[in-house]
């Protein structure tokens, strides 16, 4: 090493000062961004504020959350949406148990084990599953369950549809957070003579289980709005119906539809506090979704 080579690797790289150009091209994608953000948040800030000053008065009702609409006139405000809200939630909850299992399953085959023609065409078919429209869905289910099978219009019927508007959304989250699980985890755990299988379920699934719990929960979140399924599927009812197999059952969705052929103020306020109440719904799955991969980031 010459003297002159060891005198710079003493000093150190040498560090040119930023040009005028580069700062002021950093300022404005600062600025664009910035004001990017402040757009996109106008019209959800808005929204919120609306529904929330329109449905406050309907939410916090007697009886809101603890009664139903059996018996109550469109012209008069009385009564609650617990019937919907148990319809949203045991709608959602039944194509939670039939989409988690199924799309954790066939994400792990196309992490781990899929090779080949057939996990091509699996990976196909998801993306063209992630892009039908709930109608569709909803039109499938209608066609097979129920013309084809013969079933009743019902509950269980919806949660079908439900099921395929929840399964791309896991098996593509599942995907993405088996995929960040360093292969160095498998590797050292191949190393040690443990199966792949035994891997899978003691170090890659317990690795990437807080970003795939927070995915479950957000595709929970959104198949909770859906309208097309409930409308195609079932029949609106003011009763709390317990029998997910048949009969009419109402849901926040469905309870908003309806009540738009309600031209009276109690119609009205009932549409803003359904509204209301699904938001409130769907913001207690986000926050669950993060306070469980907090959690269980912590316990790692």
């Amino acid at each position: 090493m010459t003297e002159a080579t060891l005198e710079a690797a003493v000093k150190g790289p040498t560090f040119h000062p930023i040009s005028a150009r580069r700062k002021a091209t950093n300022v404005v994608a600062t600025v664009l961004f910035t004001a990017s953000f402040l757009i996109a948040l106008v019209p959800l800030v808005w929204v919120l504020y609306t529904v929330g000053v329109r449905g406050f008065k309907a939410i916090t009702s007697s009886g809101w959350w603890t009664s139903d609409l059996s018996g109550v006139l469109p012209e008069v405000f009385a009564g609650g949406v617990k019937h919907a809200i148990y319809g949203t939630l045991v709608q959602s909850g039944i194509a939670a148990v039939l989409s988690v299992p199924l799309g954790i399953m066939a994400a792990i085959y196309l992490v781990e084990y899929g090779r080949g023609r057939f996990a091509k065409v699996t990976t196909f078919m998801v993306d063209i599953l992630a892009g039908v429209p709930s109608i569709v869905a909803a039109l499938f289910i209608f066609a097979l369950w129920i013309a084809t099978f013969g079933f009743p219009q019902s509950a269980l019927a919806v949660s079908l549809a439900l099921v395929l508007l929840m399964l791309p959304i896991i098996v593509r989250n599942t995907e993405e957070m088996l995929k960040l699980v360093p292969d160095e985890l498998r590797e050292a755990s191949y190393a040690l003579g443990i199966p792949q299988w035994k891997t899978i379920l003691r170090i890659v699934v317990p690795t990437a289980l807080p970003g795939m719990i927070s995915g479950v929960l957000l595709a929970l979140a959104r198949v909770m709005g859906e309208t097309a399924p409930v409308l195609v599927l079932v029949g609106y009812s003011t009763n709390l119906n317990l029998d997910v197999s048949n009969g009419n059952m109402a849901s926040l969705p469905l309870l908003i539809y309806t009540e738009f052929n309600n031209s009276e103020p109690a119609g009205r306020m009932r549409i803003w506090g359904g509204a209301l109440t699904l938001i409130l719904l769907v913001a207690v799955l986000y926050l669950a979704a993060a306070l469980v991969s907090r959690w269980l980031a912590r316990k790692r």
